[in-house]
């Protein structure tokens, strides 16, 4: 019965590594489309194991480097994967580069630089592994926050509640900015809040609260296309409550 304890919190970690291989191969099979919702419920697994390990009370290094392994697959290979597609897309390329014409074989040198999310997602959980720092808040970018963001460009073409997003999202150098820009805050200093609550009271919560009550609006209005803005904003919450809220504070 231990031994099943123990068994449930990573069977459910192992179902989050599935569902990013998954997302990877439809990504590269024409259902880019799907990807945000598979790892939508890929990054519900990444909840869930954690929960099940505090309520069955159970841990091991295993787990731990299954959580991390798995990680690196849905929040990190994943991204990168999208990242490249769109990528494709705005150069109008083939994204079947598995078999590569003498017309689509150049892209890949423009469509490679997409990999730097996955690279750098892939420092991104080697340091948090080893940082002390990180315990009640985050330094930098989490990599489910950078995935959010790429997925939600993603779902943007696909969601009408947006219109036509296609000019915006398929510009190759917009593209390259934000390789370039979630590259950096995935090793940034830059203190990011978490969504670890000082008990159920609005004071002291304040922007955790606020994240998640805009979150779940924009959600409704907008699905899973929702998602480049909310981290945009959780980022931006993030800059003004650590540098102008909390230094207020400590003054007062």
């Amino acid at each position: 019965m231990y031994n099943l304890k123990r068994a449930i919190p990573n069977a459910i970690t192992l179902t989050n590594l599935f569902l990013g291989c998954i997302a990877i191969v439809c990504a590269f099979n024409g259902k880019l489309a799907w990807v945000p919702m598979v790892v939508f419920m890929a990054g519900i697994a990444d909840f869930l194991d954690g929960l099940a390990a505090r309520i069955l009370n159970v841990s091991s290094n295993i787990g731990t480097q299954l959580d991390s392994l798995a990680d690196m697959v849905t929040f990190g290979v994943v991204p990168g994967v999208a990242m490249f597609q769109l990528m494709a897309l705005a150069f109008d390329a083939n994204p079947d580069l598995s078999n590569p014409t003498p017309d689509s074989a150049p892209h890949i040198y423009f469509l490679a630089p997409a990999f730097l999310i996955t690279v750098f997602s892939a420092l991104r959980l080697a340091k948090f592994n080893v940082d002390e720092r990180q315990t009640s808040g985050f330094l930098g970018l989490a990599t489910p926050a950078s995935t959010a963001f790429v997925l939600g460009m993603v779902a943007m073409l696909y969601n009408d509640n947006f219109g036509r997003w296609d000019e915006m999202v398929l510009n190759e150098y917009l593209l390259y900015a934000v390789t370039i820009f979630i590259s950096y805050m995935l090793v940034s200093e830059v203190p990011m809040f978490a969504l670890k609550f000082k008990g159920r009271k609005w004071k002291g919560n304040e922007m955790r609260w606020l994240i998640i009550i805009i979150g779940i609006t924009l959600i409704a209005i907008g699905g899973l296309a929702s998602g480049t803005l909310i981290i945009s904003l959780y980022m931006l919450m993030s800059v003004f409550d650590n540098y102008y809220l909390q230094p207020r504070k400590a003054r007062s």
